[in-house]
């Protein structure tokens, strides 16, 4: 007999809500959850096969560790026993700085992703932090740290109410949006023309938002930088800088003018490939229209100036005075936020408190860059020790990062490695010990980084749909295990993570003046809070504490655990709101437009005003069906457009003497691939693009599915030397390459 159960979707950042249909304790199928009160019914491919993806037979069941060289199944005792020896050993050795720890994107789509790795990372005490944020999104992290003294304070496109949307960098029809979550963003950018609003798109590709768009400006790669300032220029030039209500919260104005002064459309206009006539107007649009918001992403992102075309998203709408009003960009409010502060100056934000020890990169946000892992490893320097043990919990950098083929022989060379990660895939073969999650369908789900960056503010909740499967072990107790044998404390109860967290979260909430439970006794509290495990109860305090809470018992009306589970498709909290100046985290209290490290960076964009490419660049793409590497494996999510070729445009392949489907050798600094052509004018000339996520021919994997259409990696053609040097983000687009037809085997 089928039942079903509600869940929300784990699969991309849009968080869509979900009504699965369970036979016994298989998923059967996904539909949309039509009372869902963000997604309202909506459903991507990726969503729609949440049965598919949740049963994929290839899924890890019981922990691996390796004996013999062999990687060999073992009981959940066996494996977090050597988990401790291996990691322990290495930091009684080497100190701290020698473990490695890489979280990859999946972390930020479970609870446990969400809870548990800042425990592991503040135990363990190590600097050697790498994630996929630096081969994504760190550069929109660092601008939004410099201009408002918060790396997470990241605005976001009011989407249903904005008359005019500037996109650079950004396809999401078919990313379904990133630092912007929004269920059908499709249906929002639709609805925007429908009420008479106007859509520009600006990309090398002609992607399928670009085809939406009212106009499609095919940028030259890498130039996104310049095209933003130029339009700032303007907007000086022409007296059409009005900061409206937020004049009282800017500092910086007449230093930003100054400083862009160089960048006219006439001096970027043969670097970009767009028309002055075209920048002006540009610009011009953007003051004139009644609301507005610019929003940039990975193709803004993953460039040499990715870091200053983020912060100059931001100027756009600050200039025109649509950031923090209704149609412009805002903040979010998430639900479990920390109890908003008073306004005023803070402690800032600061860039290169330590530095990598090969390369000296400077650290953002706390972390290293991605590209810097192989290097950290397989390099003895006199500074400090090399990284020797690794934890990696949810990622594969080796198809990830720059350069996997020397990352994949660095990995042989640690003296252990433990991945959390529900496939033996091209990193996870290398490890000592591979502890493997439950499928999405036997875990709870919240989303407490999507709700800082959502198009509208809600608070949603689903309990695991399906008990845990015997033999099993849930995400939070892996992760908090993992803590524990970690920092020596191998063998005490996982609950003691959770009560760590408490104890030290509600001690610190009673000495805040402005906390709803100033004063109180912790104990007390902690002994309201409900839930079923320690997961549910911190989720239960951070709501409670936050900006919607009950105080515990201060506002009745408020948010908590208990009052969420009442709500099964959620509680909807209003559309974004004005919040200037309390976000504001800088020195200064306001925002601050021109901080230091980028006015120094300003002179090496000024220097791109001359240097155009003598051959062609490569950018990436993505597919609706499979924004990551581990969807390849499902059968459902591959196939039709979802290949792994290499666009190319008509005139370039007649040149190069290339036909479509004739296989072509692509060379870059870090390697070399062959792949299909598949010649289409959707890229501009003297651009060539390869999807991401592909290469899954190694040896060791038991990725059955994927390893029938490997396809190349793309990422192997980088050598990891190419980053934005104030994120350390990788270059992963604009990328010179060579082409040639490949020779018949």
């Amino acid at each position: 007999m089928s039942r079903t159960a509600l869940r929300i979707c784990p699969l991309c950042e849009a968080t869509c809500g979900l009504t699965l249909t369970i036979e016994g304790t298989r998923v059967t199928g996904a539909r949309g959850d039509r009372d869902d009160v963000f997604s309202k019914g909506f459903i991507c491919p990726k969503g729609a096969s949440f049965g598919a993806v949740d049963g994929d037979p290839d899924r890890l069941r019981t922990p691996l560790v390796r004996r013999d060289g062999e990687l060999r199944e073992a009981t959940w005792e066996e494996a977090f026993d050597a988990v401790a020896a291996g990691i322990r050993a290495v930091v009684d050795r080497h100190g701290p700085h020698a473990v490695g720890v890489v979280l990859g994107n999946p972390n930020v789509h479970t609870v446990a992703g969400g809870l548990y790795p800042p425990v592991l990372l503040a135990g363990l005490g190590t600097r050697s932090i790498f994630t996929a944020s630096t081969v994504d999104q760190m550069p929109k992290h660092v601008s939004s740290g410099l201009l408002f003294g918060d790396a997470n304070a990241i605005p976001v496109p009011d989407l249903d109410r904005t008359d005019h949307l500037l996109l650079i960098g950004a396809n999401p029809l078919e990313s379904n949006g990133s630092l912007c979550t929004a269920p059908d963003f499709p249906g929002k950018l639709k609805a925007l023309k429908a009420r008479g609003g106007t859509l520009v798109v600006i990309d090398p590709r002609r992607t399928r938002t670009a085809k939406l768009a009212d106009r499609h400006i095919p940028i030259r790669p890498g130039a996104d930088a310049l095209l933003l300032a130029a339009m700032a220029n303007v907007l000086f030039d022409e007296d059409l800088v009005d900061l409206g209500a937020l004049a009282p919260h800017v500092d910086g104005v007449d230093e930003l003018r100054a400083a862009l002064r160089d960048f006219t459309p006439e001096a970027v206009a043969g670097a970009c490939d767009v028309e002055p006539a075209l920048i002006r107007a540009l610009a011009r649009d953007l003051a004139a229209a009644p609301t507005a918001a610019v929003y940039g992403r990975i193709g803004s992102c993953t460039v040499p100036y990715g870091t200053l075309g983020s912060w100059l998203v931001d100027v756009l709408n600050i200039l025109t005075g649509n950031l923090d009003r209704p149609g412009g960009a805002l903040f979010p409010q998430a639900a479990t936020d920390r109890t908003p502060r008073p306004a005023g100056p803070s402690h800032g934000f600061a860039l290169g408190r330590w530095h990598s020890r090969v390369s000296k990169h400077p650290e953002a946000k706390g972390e290293l860059p991605l590209s810097a892992l192989a290097e950290e490893i397989d390099t003895a320097t006199e500074e400090g020790e090399p990284v020797r043990a690794l934890i990696a919990v949810a990622a594969n950098p080796v198809l990830s990062a720059p350069d996997g083929d020397r990352l994949d022989k660095a990995l042989d060379g640690l003296d252990f490695m433990v991945s959390v990660d529900p496939y033996l895939n091209e990193t996870s073969r290398h490890a000592n010990v591979v502890l493997p999650p439950p499928p999405p369908s036997q875990s709870p789900h919240h989303d407490f980084a999507f709700n800082t960056l959502a198009v509208r503010n809600q608070v949603r909740y689903t309990r695991p749909a399906v008990p845990l499967e015997p033999g099993r072990m849930a995400e939070t107790e892996i992760l908090a295990r993992l803590i524990l044998a970690a920092t020596g404390m191998h063998g005490a109860d996982p609950s003691a993570v959770d009560d760590l967290v408490v104890g030290q979260t509600l001690g610190k909430a009673v000495k805040e003046p402005h906390s709803p439970v100033h004063g109180r006794d912790p104990k007390e509290l902690a002994a309201l809070l409900t839930g079923e495990n320690g997961p549910e109860r911190r989720l239960d305090m951070m709501l409670r504490l936050g900006p919607y809470g009950d105080g515990f018992g201060a506002r009745p009306d408020g948010l908590s655990l208990q009052k969420l589970l009442a709500h099964p498709h959620g509680i909807d909290l209003g559309p974004l709101a004005p919040r200037l100046p309390q976000p504001l985290k800088t020195r200064s209290g306001k925002v601050e437009l021109l901080a230091r490290p980028l006015a120094d960076d300003l002179p090496r964009l000024r220097r791109a005003l001359d240097e155009l490419p003598d051959g062609l660049v490569l950018v990436g793409r993505r597919h609706l069906r499979s924004n990551n590497s581990w969807m390849h494996n499902v059968p459902a999510l591959t196939g039709g457009s979802n290949r792994c070729t290499l666009h190319i445009h008509p005139e370039d392949a007649e040149r190069l003497g290339v036909r479509d489907g004739d296989p072509v050798r692509v060379k870059g600094a870090g390697g070399e691939v062959t792949a299909p052509a598949e010649v289409t004018d959707a890229v501009r000339r003297g651009v060539v693009s390869l999807p991401h996520g592909w290469g899954h021919d190694r040896p060791g994997t038991r990725m059955s599915h994927a390893a029938t259409d490997p396809g190349v990696n793309v990422n192997q053609l980088l050598d990891g030397s190419l980053l934005d040097p104030l994120s350390g983000n990788a270059v992963l687009n604009a990328v010179p390459v060579e082409i040639a037809a490949a020779l018949p085997a």
